[in-house]
């Protein structure tokens, strides 16, 4: 009977060591917690100054995200939020400090800095602190949709208001009045740029041949919405469907595109351009040969070509898998085919000569910034003018801590004091009125409108 008491007692001992264990294990757990997100507010504060500082402007890394998704291994998208997420802390102290204190998650921070300001900061910071992710996700999802409603309810407004009218005046001239939407008011505001590009230059007086007769900016205007309209009657609604009108034409001799020194690139009823330019555009695409003579008038104008084959492109990008080739680079959509010895230049249109770069890329290759290179064994790499290669590793690039203890003696240092408290979420699992929430926050998101 003795004997029998003391092995329950023995066994009521070794469960009771168990759950105290596994309480260590999850105190261990959330304490750590805190330390991980007070190293991600480092890591999204290096981010910011990074970027600020343009530390990934090589010239051929197109942004921050694209440099952290090349040398750190994050997916694009997830990279592109820790930079929105890091420039926006830097307009939300207190919810920064929360997070370098520990006492914040990323996942809390992106989701709160996606609507906060000064106005609504420490409310939704007392809800993150005292609420779960999930808690924290809802409140800033339906914030963002009820301030949506009211921003909808404006343009909702704007429509009801917009306005048209005209009248002769005493002179005889047509007097004008609008009151667009904002939209309506921008495509005003562009086509009205885009035909006064249109307008000719103004002419030279014959008296006084140095003094150009300029028109009033506000004369330009008009000639250009007359243009706007003698367009439409001419042409119609049907004008802006048509395909065509994406497409850009330029004018370039042969010379001129084997030496940039030679001869003259311009686009069509444009401007000129840089022979380099020229290059990249005609890298793939529709070439049509004319010939001329001394005169400059066409004696024979041959068919289109397009300098890729379809057949060719097609093995190219299967060779490619259907992304930008540039180290890091993780587009696959509006690629270029590239001819890495322009054909030009005598480079033959053949896969071992070609490559599939994104526009950004493209571009930067045909200005100098990258150079591509074929080795011997047939890989292709990326050099800068200098010759160092766009894949090799940072210098001191900083790597992950092998034991996460040396974090926790890293703060330490710092004079972070991290406990199994610290990283907790503050909600004990009573029920919390979300309305009244919302309504508290859209409350002083007005009160910042409109002071």
């Amino acid at each position: 009977m003795i004997q029998e008491d003391y092995r329950q007692s023995e066994g009521y001992q070794e469960r009771a060591a168990k759950r105290q264990s596994l309480e260590d294990l999850g105190h261990q757990i959330i304490e750590l917690a805190g330390h991980l997100n007070a190293a991600n507010y480092r890591f999204l504060m290096l981010i910011a100054e990074f970027d600020r500082r343009k530390g990934w402007g090589d010239g051929a890394t197109a942004s921050c995200a694209h440099w952290l998704s090349w040398k750190c291994g994050i997916d694009m998208g997830a990279a592109r939020e820790k930079v929105r997420t890091a420039n926006a802390l830097g307009n939300l102290p207190k919810i920064a400090a929360a997070m370098e204190r520990g006492e914040l998650s990323y996942a809390k921070v992106r989701a709160l800095t996606r609507v906060a300001c000064p106005n609504t900061e420490q409310t939704l910071l007392d809800y993150a602190l005292h609420g779960t992710a999930t808690h924290v996700e809802r409140i800033v999802r339906d914030f963002r949709r009820c301030k949506e409603a009211e921003e909808l309810g404006r343009d909702a407004q704007q429509q009801a208001d917009r306005k048209l009218t005209w009248f002769h005046d005493a002179d005889g001239m047509l007097v004008i009045k609008a009151r667009l939407p904002a939209e309506a008011g921008q495509m005003f505001i562009k086509a009205i740029e885009a035909a006064c590009e249109e307008i000719p230059p103004p002419e030279v007086s014959a008296e006084t041949p140095n003094v150009k007769l300029m028109p009033h900016p506000s004369a330009r205007k008009v000639d250009a919405l007359t243009i706007v309209a003698e367009s439409f009657l001419a042409h119609g609604p049907a004008a802006v469907k048509g395909g065509d009108r994406h497409q850009i034409v330029v004018h370039v001799n042969a010379e001129t595109l084997r030496d940039s020194a030679a001869g003259l690139c311009q686009f069509e009823h444009g401007p000129s351009v840089a022979a380099e330019t020229a290059r990249r555009l005609s890298c793939d695409c529709s070439v049509v040969p004319i010939v001329e003579n001394e005169e400059g008038e066409p004696l024979n104008i041959g068919r289109k070509s397009r300098s890729i084959p379809p057949a060719l492109y097609r093995a190219m990008k299967s060779r490619d898998r259907g992304c930008c080739r540039f180290p890091g680079c993780p587009n696959t959509r509006y690629l270029d085919g590239h001819h890495i010895q322009h054909w030009a230049h005598g480079g033959e249109t053949k896969l071992s000569n070609l490559v599939s770069l994104c526009k950004w890329h493209h571009r930067q290759v045909h200005e100098g910034n990258v150079v591509v290179l074929v080795l011997d064994d047939g890989a292709i790499r990326f050099v800068t003018p200098t010759g160092k290669s766009f894949d090799s590793t940072l210098p001191d690039h900083t790597r992950p801590l092998g034991d996460w203890h040396e974090l926790v003696a890293t703060h330490e240092e710092q004079g972070l004091h991290i406990d199994r408290r610290t990283a907790a979420t503050r909600w004990d699992g009573e029920s919390y009125d979300h309305a009244w929430a919302i309504e508290a926050l859209l409350h002083r998101w007005r009160r910042g409108r409109n002071p």
